[in-house]
């Protein structure tokens, strides 16, 4: 059992449907025969949600630190001593105050590699604010908390895989934030990210445009001429596979996604609504570039179906299955390479191989 996978997971906001979510892909049994599962919340806050669910027969395993975790239970470490007033489907400020002790605390083991993962479940980015976070989301956090340099926000799903040049930014702000360099970088981190987490040889990546039509050859914008299509030619000298810049209704309308393994959309809307429209309830958010392996599901706090028992686990499940698949892929692959034994230039990977040579 030592070789199963530790998930670490912040509950969200308590007043949201992250709590509801958790305890129900966590009632799974099946979920304990591919991880660890350790949630970073409160006991007490947990019966509260329980209760409302009427999940009479689930309880969790209490430790004090990740290393006592039960790989046949669902583990949980308290991260606070005092009481929490719930209310369900409120954004309020102790929705972002629980949030922000369970995603450090989680962190924190994170980073000290006392998990192997972490997912996310869903905060209030306007609760949450205070001195200790001063950050658009999850992902910009965590960047920071890693010492990354970059990051790419990577929606992941069976179908379709799509990531952002330009994140949680406002909209008039897009078309000065995307640059050259940025557009190559994020086609680095696309094409890392599918050779390394999805095990993808040779990734073909398509590109976005940001005007209506890709500009129509300048005709509603230059963005596409001087910006967009330099940076896709200097990302496919360097050996990635990028085409584009495509215009965006059709290139999804038509079925052309289909035809790649991923696609950099220029920013958020762009990328998120026809992601989110094709496969919402599968959805999942990955965070590219970072150190560690950080999932969430595809989804925000569900205010208004808090605490009815209405809320979907399946984007929540694909968020764990997805970070224990990326974990392994990565563990495989370092194996591998730890493996090779190189003779006269040639990489050997097996015994059987290193037998062959020698004869």
């Amino acid at each position: 059992m030592s070789d199963k996978v530790k998930i670490g997971i912040s509950i969200g906001d308590v007043n949201g449907i992250g709590l509801e979510v958790i305890l129900k892909t966590l009632a799974e049994q099946k979920i304990l025969d591919y991880c660890t599962p350790i949630v970073y919340g409160h006991t007490k806050v947990a019966s509260f949600h329980r209760k409302s669910l009427h999940m009479n027969d689930f309880a969790f395993n209490v430790i004090g630190s990740a290393d006592a975790a039960n790989p046949r239970k669902a583990n949980m470490i308290n991260c606070w001593e005092e009481d929490v007033k719930i209310e369900l489907g409120q954004a309020n400020e102790t929705g972002g105050k629980y949030a922000l002790l369970s995603l450090q605390k989680a962190t924190d083991d994170l980073l000290a590699g006392a998990i192997d993962a972490l997912v996310t479940a869903p905060i209030n980015k306007n609760n949450i604010q205070s001195e200790n976070f001063n950050f658009p989301g999850h992902t910009e956090y965590l960047q920071e908390r890693s010492g990354s340099n970059d990051v790419l926000m990577f929606l992941i799903s069976d179908s379709l895989r799509v990531g952002v040049v330009t994140g949680h930014i406002p909209v008039k702000e897009v078309p000065q934030a995307i640059t050259q360099e940025k557009i190559v970088k994020k086609l680095q981190l696309i094409n890392d990210s599918l050779k390394k987490d999805f095990w993808i040889e040779k990734p073909k990546i398509a590109v976005l445009g940001l005007n209506p039509h890709a500009s129509d050859n300048g005709l509603l914008g230059k963005e596409e001429q001087e910006i967009i299509s330099p940076a896709i030619q200097a990302a496919f000298d360097k050996g990635i596979i990028c085409f584009g810049p495509y215009p965006a209704d059709g290139f999804f309308g038509n079925g052309t996604y289909k035809q790649f393994d991923a696609v950099l959309a220029m920013y958020h809307d762009q990328g998120l609504i026809p992601f989110k429209t094709i496969a919402f309830s599968t959805g999942v958010n990955y965070t590219a570039g970072l150190k560690f392996v950080r999932t969430s599901p595809d989804h925000g706090t569900g205010y208004d179906i808090a605490g009815k028992n209405l809320a979907d686990p399946t984007s929540f499940m694909e968020a764990l299955f997805a970070a224990i698949h990326i974990v392994k892929h990565r563990r495989e692959q370092e194996a591998m390479l730890g493996n090779q034994l190189k003779t006269g230039g040639k990489i050997i990977e097996t015994a059987a191989d290193v037998k062959d040579d020698a004869n």
